[in-house]
């Protein structure tokens, strides 16, 4: 069972928990591609930065297979493949490795995530951390959980507290990072980066950082995430969709309007 949530037939519950499963053994997968990335031939997307790589293509395939296996009636919107229509008001947002370039270069720091939607908005998700052995799953109603530890966000924290997630990649221009750069640093926050948005909506769910602003996400990269947060007692905005990239603002009340704020949003 899904941790965290009890109950009889509930089919948010039971995707919940088959997306824990198929997390876990799709990391596996990704794992063995890791310790053997050296095999690997990556190319370039749409940036020097911006990497696919076979291993991938192979998991999301695979974690394609397996959904439509257990929720055949369910929609699939992911990074490698085109998205897949279904009738049954479920969708899964799938990235099968958040964080290609972490991956290939030998950083443990990149995350399997399952989103699910329901009426084109976030109600469960995944994100599966294969080197760190950390599973955080949340659910709508539910809660979020850290390997079976109920998440709880600090609402006092500003964004001075600690460090503050910022995803920027080469799609953002260099005039609006550094403004959001100096603006955040003139009152006290100071930046962190690990290469998977998936992990950093996590780390402030867990309130490993204050929060994160990224200018331009697209929902497989955040989908997981903000539900967590969301769940753990904080605010999560995405100005994108199921179909097109967006800004995104995480952190309790006062770090996510102070986000906005920095960068130019609010």
């Amino acid at each position: 069972m899904a941790s965290g949530l009890n109950g009889g037939a509930d089919p948010l519950r039971d995707r919940l928990a088959i997306a824990e499963k198929l997390a876990r053994r799709a990391g596996g997968r990704a794992k063995a591609f890791f310790l053997n990335r050296d095999t690997l031939h990556p190319e370039l997307k749409s940036a020097s930065q911006d990497l696919v790589s076979e291993a991938d293509r192979a998991i999301e395939a695979w974690l394609r297979g397996a959904i439509r296996k257990h929720f055949p009636d369910d929609g699939i919107v992911g990074e490698e493949e085109a998205a897949s229509e279904g009738g049954s008001g479920f969708v899964w947002v799938i990235d099968p490795i958040d964080g290609t370039m972490p991956f290939l270069v030998g950083q443990p720091n990149w995350t399997v995530s399952l989103g699910i939607a329901r009426e084109k908005r976030p109600v469960a998700g995944v994100i599966y951390a294969p080197m760190l052995k950390e599973l955080y799953s949340a659910a709508e109603g539910g809660g979020a959980w850290l390997n079976g530890r109920v998440l709880t966000m600090n609402p006092d924290w500003t964004v001075a507290s600690t460090t503050i997630g910022f995803g920027a990649t080469q799609k953002a221009t260099p005039g609006e990072v550094g403004a959001f750069v100096e603006a955040l640093y003139r009152e006290g926050g100071v930046l962190f980066r690990v290469g998977s948005g998936a992990l950093m909506l996590a780390y402030v769910a867990a309130n490993r950082i204050a929060g994160y602003f990224d200018p331009m996400l697209y929902c497989w990269d955040c989908w997981a995430g903000m539900i967590l947060v969301r769940e753990a007692g904080g605010i999560a905005t995405f100005d994108g969709d199921l179909g097109r990239p967006g800004p995104i603002w995480a952190g309790n009340r006062h770090v996510h309007a102070d986000l906005r704020r920095l960068s130019g949003a609010a």
